[in-house]
């Protein structure tokens, strides 16, 4: 730790500080010419043969003396600063035509070209683990296109005095969804001016055996440690999906008190957004979807998938979810983005901002905007889901709440007018252009059962529901479209109202009118039959909706 800074750049690239992995495009092609699949070969890189494919170099930057020469010492500071204790830090740089960084970088939150690999450690990085270089201060440091830093956490078990590698994945397109794959790896050991000798344990014969397993087996133990790793996140998630499912099946006892259920939901999604979204980052994603697309139509492998727990879990209880409420389960109440708006929105009307409400026939009109963006999405996908995941960025949820708008300024400026289009209109961003949820509300059409509650009067001639609906999602005709509701539960609210709803007042009425109008004796005969309360009992002149 105490080591002293290079020289210069020259002295790095001399003594091992850093370490260089270059590629030509010739050796690229030739790499894929030897793929066991012939097709690898068949669509070869059209630049010169002495071109640069890519320059990458990498550097231990945690160790003080490295950081301090390649950073600075003010950005080497505030790096020490980040790093808890037990972390480490690599800064990778790059040049050239291919990038590493490359589509993981928009798909949510995962770098899917380099991982760190060390023994059985597998290190995959995401965005939270990421910080951008500004400028390499080294003298004689050559430009680069890419500078970039990538914090290594401590439980994950990587050892700094031992060596390990970058691993570059190259892709190759054989078709509009098939493709190549080659990796490259880039070998690095701290030298030894940076290391102090103290006397080894014995090796233990476990070692040796881990450190011959394949490639195979090391993913396999960094899922599982991972999911042991998150053990609290993935309790807290269960216990929001029990309690939101709990919800769904007793909306009827759920929202019979309005302020408490209006408290409730609140409360709910102040956690969806706090913990799900900008603690957890468990913001599902149309790339995500996209993702599996790909992955089933190349070799699907669950390796993937299992790398974040979270994730993955939502993702099996939005499938349950589609078959019992449609897309409203995950839309309405357990994406971060969606209840960023509403919270937003809720504040903006104690504000008295005024709320606007679209014509229904302009309304009706936009609601396709979402599924035409969705279709074009995954259309580009079939020709290069690199490019689509580009497009992607139409969602604003990796700058909302990945990185929590610590970002470049026009998609903080995207995803701000996209809020602040919110304050006026109710969820803007869900009604008329999430590809998300236009993607899940196709499947949601298969689901089995239909909960939400209706009066005959419904729509002919009450209109109470369709005017309060926060999406609407309730035609003027008064049947519900469940490709754009979102389980709110305020139509059910209102269908209990005893104060809001016409149906349910003029049954009070009726009740109230009848138990005036007759006489003592024959209503203590046909009294328990209209289910009313015998005289002189507390509840004598109320009902509910229920006994109704």
């Amino acid at each position: 730790m105490d080591a002293p800074l290079p020289a210069d750049w020259s002295e790095m690239e001399g003594d091992g500080t850093l370490r260089r992995l270059s590629l030509d495009v010739g050796q690229v092609n030739a790499a894929f010419a030897a793929n066991p699949d012939p097709r690898s070969a068949e669509r070869p890189l059209t630049e010169a043969p002495a071109t640069t494919f890519i320059e990458m170099q990498a550097a231990l930057v945690s160790v003080p003396a490295i950081g301090g020469a390649l950073l600075g010492d003010a950005a080497n500071g505030n790096l020490q600063s980040w790093l808890q204790d037990g972390d480490h830090a690599i800064a990778i740089l790059g040049r050239g035509l291919y990038s590493f960084k490359g589509s993981g970088y928009v798909r949510g939150g995962i770098f899917d070209r380099i991982v760190l690999i060390q023994d059985d450690v597998s290190v995959r990085f995401r965005d939270r683990d990421h910080r951008r270089i500004n400028a390499i201060t080294a003298d004689g440091a050559p430009e680069f296109t890419e500078m970039d830093l990538f914090r290594i956490p401590a439980d994950l078990g990587f050892d700094a005095t031992r060596p390990f590698r970058i691993q570059l994945l190259v892709q190759r397109a054989l078709g509009p969804v098939d493709k190549a794959f080659q990796t490259f790896d880039l070998g690095y050991q701290l030298p030894p001016q940076y290391l102090r000798a103290l006397t080894p344990p014995p090796a233990a014969p476990e070692t040796a055996r881990i450190a011959d397993r394949d490639e195979a087996q090391a993913q396999s133990d960094l899922w599982k440690r991972i999911w042991r790793g998150a053990r609290a996140e993935i309790i807290a998630l269960a216990a929001m999906l029990a309690v939101l499912t709990g919800t769904f099946f007793f909306q009827g006892f759920a929202v019979r008190n309005e302020r408490r259920f209006y408290i409730f939901r609140m409360g709910f999604l102040t956690v969806t957004l706090v913990f799900l979204g900008w603690y957890a980052n468990a913001q599902l994603s149309v790339v995500n979807l996209m993702a599996l697309f790909g992955s089933v139509m190349t070799g699907f492998s669950w390796q993937a998938f299992l790398l974040d727990p979270l994730t993955f879990i939502l993702w099996f209880a939005v499938a349950a979810a589609l078959l019992f409420w449609g897309r409203g389960a995950y839309c309405g109440w357990l994406c971060p983005f969606g209840a960023l708006q509403e919270l937003t929105n809720q504040i903006a009307r104690k504000l008295r901002i005024p709320q606007w409400t679209l014509p229904w026939g302009l309304h009706e009109r936009l609601w396709p905007i979402k599924y035409m963006i969705f279709l074009g999405l995954f259309g580009v996908s079939l020709a290069s889901i690199e490019q689509a995941e580009r497009l992607a960025e139409v969602e604003p949820f990796k700058t909302a709440i990945i990185l929590k708008f610590m970002r470049a300024r026009p998609f903080v400026a995207y995803a701000a007018a996209l809020l602040i289009a919110g304050l006026f209109v109710e969820r803007f961003y869900c009604r008329y252009l999430c590809p998300l949820g236009a993607a899940l509300a196709i499947p949601a059409r298969l689901r089995m059962f239909d909960w939400l509650k209706r009066y005959h009067e419904c729509g002919n001639p009450c209109q109470t529901c369709a005017h309060q609906c926060p999406v609407q999602s309730i035609h003027p005709t008064g049947e519900i479209n469940p490709n754009e509701c979102i389980n709110c539960l305020h139509c059910q609210v209102l269908y209990q109202s005893e104060t809001t709803c016409p149906v349910v007042i003029k049954k009070l009425k009726r009740r109230e009118k009848i138990a005036g109008s007759t006489p003592p004796d024959l209503g203590q005969k046909l009294g328990p039959k209209l289910g009313m309360p015998p005289a002189g009992h507390p509840n004598a002149a109320r009902t509910t909706p229920s006994q109704l």
